[in-house]
């Protein structure tokens, strides 16, 4: 059986590979080699110098497969440069069995839905930087088909072994493996267990993020986990933890409820157990979440190590956060798991926003003069890029990463990144670049179908036009973002015969670009009033109006139309966006989308106001994202603390978010509006757009659409 992938090289004459004794060393970039194939060849006349060549240069050898197996090869042309394989799992994983949380029964009836990469070599002869983790990602893709057509099974999941005196297992952490822990060396002999004491880190790589409710069970929230002693003793005396109220205020909770979250906590923090060397780490942690969640009005690491552990353990806790040595990479993978597990859906949307964080020294990683959103002001901050996820089942904060001025990275600043612990290999990026790098790396986990930005992203047309395939955009763009109501024509205009002969093209037509704020402004726009959605003080209702427009792209008009939605908050807040999605999409699906952007806006709020979010008193590039990713992890434990306690969405804020994508279906005919419509807008749009004299500070224009 052959497999090879488009735009990979078929191996004729393998028999010249046998024959050979070496193979030309083989150098360069990815980008500057031609197609490297990648081909499954069990049972093919390939298999012979897969054995040989993994015999030769992986330290296993390539015997030992057990059960099922598929074998690839990669080739550039005619020269092997790797060999993977994929067989039978472990039949018992500790690590492995508590992350995924099956019974005795459960595993021994779905363990064949799982496989081990049991072999992974790149020869000798090669040297080309990344090349494993594009090989590891290019099999990932496969691996499903291949083994469903080989074996009629669907795989949920696999693992691997690392031999960390041989190796840091880079390539599974730069392909997206979650690294569980470490094996309790052991091996399996005849039908018993010897102890060898050769202990190998373990990743795992999740196929189907919906594998507990295939497997039947539990959710890893409801997966009982013995504490270690120092967490368990922590647990018993953060019994009596003054929580936050804000947060808790619009819940059904009692005294006791209140004493059993703590240990409830406890659970959810050891989730992460496999990210921490030591027990003591997982402590440090669960006190620092515990501290974000309380009622303190100070929430940087000295005032929350006081409260919580005493005053011995103030340092303790700041190292935890700058230098001590556990796994927050793996950690944001895990919570990344749990968020696709409890919020993921195809109607999803994947946001980014900058957050910026008021600064009075100059000696924090990344601070410098830059504009402050807080303060609506440029003044000295730090800022970072954030990554959200929203859908009907609720929101949350799913990456982050700071941004770094190009001038931290001159010669002048070499000492205080240094200090700094910010990474060698670390160079300058924009944050729309940074969050292109994290939205690709999300749209690979996260089922979604549109991406929201703020106006910093929305009118940076490279940022759009890079953005996934398949997704819709839904941008703010600025009040001064230039629209054609039509496509204008475009030329080089004709030499008059006075001076130098135009050679840039530009609108010959009779056609003007127009601010959004003066479309906002006309008389003329037809508004729909929305509901959306039951707060505290009543209905939230907003005027919403869309059309497509053309916009204005240094002078001339896009390619192809977008959407431009105009929504007005009875405040008098006007907000504009434009929309990629096609031109039949409705009205409700497009104001469903401008619902999903508020969510990451609330995150901010809630984790400024009441989780600790800029009370952070680290300098260091470690303890900065660390500090965030327990924000995060804050955030998502409330998320499960509302959804047990079944909140009140009348009076919750945050249920106001959910509320709102729910009740979109409400829309009345605003007494401005000549046709208000909750349907398919397009249908019911203007025929005329008349801007006036005193509306655009131009002569009388009529437009026709």
């Amino acid at each position: 059986m052959l497999a090879t992938e488009t735009g990979g090289g078929h191996v004729e004459n393998p028999e010249a590979f046998r024959l050979a004794d070496t193979f030309s060393m083989v150098t360069g970039s990815l980008k500057e080699l031609p197609d490297i194939s990648l081909e499954l060849v069990n049972g093919h006349e390939l298999e012979p110098l897969w054995d040989d060549l993994v015999d030769t240069h992986h330290y296993l050898g390539c015997k030992k497969l057990l059960g099922k197996r598929l074998k690839y090869m990669a080739f550039l042309g005619h020269c092997p440069v790797a060999a993977l394989s994929w067989s039978a799992p472990a039949k018992r994983l500790k690590v492995r069995d508590d992350f995924i949380g099956w019974t005795d029964e459960a595993r021994h009836n779905c363990l064949h839905c799982l496989a081990a990469n049991s072999r992974f070599v790149i020869f000798p002869w090669v040297r080309i930087p990344h090349l494993a983790s594009h090989l590891m990602g290019r099999n990932l893709r496969r691996l499903k088909r291949d083994w469903h057509q080989a074996f009629q099974v669907n795989l949920l999941m696999v693992e691997s072994f690392v031999d960390p005196k041989r190796f840091r297992g880079t390539v599974y952490k730069a392909s997206n493996w979650l690294h569980l822990g470490a094996t309790k060396g052991y091996t399996k002999i005849g039908k018993g267990y010897v102890y060898h004491g050769r202990l190998k880190e373990v990743f795992i790589y999740v196929l189907e993020p919906r594998f507990r409710d295939i497997l039947g069970v539990p959710s890893t929230s409801d997966v009982k986990r013995t504490l270690p002693k120092q967490v368990e003793e922590l647990s018993m005396i953060l019994h009596n933890l003054a929580w936050d109220p804000h947060p808790l205020t619009q819940l059904s909770i009692d005294e006791n409820d209140l004493q059993d979250m703590a240990k409830e906590l406890a659970d959810f923090h050891h989730e992460f157990h496999s990210c921490f060397a030591r027990n003591e780490q997982e402590r440090l942690g669960y006190g620092y979440l515990a501290g974000l969640l309380s009622n303190l009005t100070a929430k940087s690491a000295e005032p929350m190590a006081l409260h919580i552990f005493g005053d011995k353990s103030v340092r303790s806790l700041q190292r935890f956060m700058k230098t001590y040595r556990w796994d927050h990479e793996a950690m944001l993978q895990r919570l990344q798991a749990m968020a696709v597990h409890h919020l993921g859906s195809p109607e999803g949307m994947i946001t980014v926003d900058p957050s910026e964080f008021p600064k009075k020294g100059n000696k924090s990683v990344g601070v410098t003069r830059q504009y402050c959103g807080r303060l609506g002001k440029v003044d000295n901050c730090q800022s970072g890029v954030f990554l959200g996820y929203t859908s009907q089942k609720g929101y949350g904060l799913i990456d982050c990463r700071l941004y770094m001025p190009e001038k931290w990275f001159s010669e002048e600043y070499k000492e205080l990144r240094k200090e700094n612990l910010v990474p060698e290999d670390l160079c300058f990026q924009t944050k729309q670049d940074i969050a292109l790098q994290m939205i690709a790396k999300a749209a690979e986990k996260f089922p979604a179908r549109w991406i929201g930005c703020d106006a910093a992203f929305g009118s940076d047309d490279r940022f759009l036009a890079s953005l996934p395939q398949g997704l819709y955009y839904f941008a703010d763009v600025k009040s001064s973002e230039k629209v054609y109501l039509e496509k204008p024509e475009v030329g080089i205009p004709e030499y008059q015969g006075r001076g130098r002969p135009p050679s840039k093209k530009r609108v010959v037509s009779d056609h003007q670009a127009y601010t959004v704020s003066e479309l906002a402004d006309s008389k003329e726009l037809n508004w729909t009033t929305v509901n959306l959605g039951e707060g505290a003080k009543g209905p939230f209702l907003a005027h919403v109006a869309c059309l497509r427009v053309y916009p204005s792209r240094s002078g001339l008009p896009a390619e192809d139309p977008v959407w431009l939605i105009i929504r007005k908050r009875t405040d008098g807040q006007i907000r504009y966006a434009f929309s990629n999605a096609p031109e039949t999409i409705t009205f409700q699906e497009l104001c469903q989308a401008s619902c999903q952007r508020w969510p990451i806006e609330q995150c901010f709020e809630e984790g400024k106001s009441h989780l600790g979010m800029d009370h952070y008193e680290h300098r260091s590039w470690p303890a900065w994202h660390r500090h965030m990713l327990y924000v995060m992890l804050a955030q998502h434990f409330l998320f499960r603390i509302r959804a047990r306690f079944k909140k009140n969405s009348r009076h919750d804020p945050s249920a106001d978010q959910n509320d709102a994508r729910n009740r979109l279906a409400s829309a009345s005919n605003d007494q401005e509006s000549s046709h208000g419509t909750s349907g398919v807008y397009h249908q019911t749009q203007l025929h005329s757009l008349s801007l006036s004299q005193k509306e655009t500070g131009r002569r009388g224009h009529e437009v026709r659409l």
